[in-house]
């Protein structure tokens, strides 16, 4: 009777989406005092699952192109400023304040890495969470702007606490993307986090928008209260496969240099 009770109880749960009951009532149903004792630990797990079921959906949600973490980072691969700066970032005040963070320097050094380890820990955190690139952001923003929906794409984008940018300046806009970009990104400033990295200095990003007004328009909101962190260096990419090989980097140069 007991057997038949217990399966009911769990297809219950499956029916009502209680996960969190269905897979330990009856773990908990041994270990409890009373009947408000086996509640409580009940409504205790169904919690923490439906945290947890929250929690995947804001990381789903932010269309990451992969899952990093910030615990994954070599931090003695990455530019010397990252590594004195990241224990204060991975703290999320800056989201709470608002400010953005700008990460520039040469390709490889661990600039997508250390953006999107931030941006799983905001979802971690209860953040609201968008990952994309700029060449992607600018494209949607085009085909919003040509169906006559760019305000109702506007509104979504600025209600994100964290918007993560990566890789400006591979690939330059023609007049409307560089446009559009810009009151994008503006919109934002200020009020909510954006991340941005790019492998081109500030001095160069009018290469990208093609426009120096433009350029020392959009640098000027961007870097007001910001965070900015010089990721010049040697590659982490490549630190990191060489020290899973077990080689150095320094060991590599030497070599080349002979």
């Amino acid at each position: 009777m007991k057997a038949k009770i217990n399966e009911e109880i769990k297809e219950y749960c499956k029916l009502l989406k209680l996960k969190g009951m269905g897979q330990n009532f009856e773990e908990l149903e041994k270990d409890a005092a009373d009947y408000e004792d086996f509640l409580h630990k009940l409504l205790t797990c169904e919690l923490a699952e439906a945290e947890k079921r929250a929690r995947e959906n804001r990381i789903r949600s932010a269309r990451f192109p992969y899952r990093k973490y910030l615990e994954d980072l070599e931090l003695d691969c990455l530019p010397k400023t990252m590594q004195k700066k990241l224990p204060e970032l991975a703290t999320l005040d800056f989201i709470q304040k608002g400010q953005n963070l700008i990460m520039t320097g040469n390709p490889g050094t661990g600039k997508s890495h250390t953006a999107i380890g931030l941006g799983m820990k905001a979802c971690e955190q209860g953040y609201k969470v968008l990952y994309t690139t700029i060449p992607y952001l600018v494209t949607e923003l085009k085909e919003c702007n040509d169906a006559k929906k760019l305000r109702s794409y506007e509104k979504r984008f600025e209600k994100y606490d964290l918007v993560i940018a990566d890789e400006l300046g591979y690939i330059s806009f023609d007049r409307e993307g560089a446009d559009l970009l810009f009151s994008n990104l503006s919109l934002r400033a200020s009020q909510k986090s954006t991340i941005i990295t790019s492998n081109l200095t500030f001095e160069r990003w009018d290469e990208v928008f093609g426009d120096a007004a433009i350029t020392s328009a959009l640098v000027d909101r961007l870097t007001y209260k910001a965070i900015l962190v010089d990721m010049e260096g040697d590659s982490y990419r490549l630190r990191e496969t060489l020290r899973t090989n077990g080689a150095t980097f320094d060991h590599v140069k030497e070599e080349s240099a002979e």
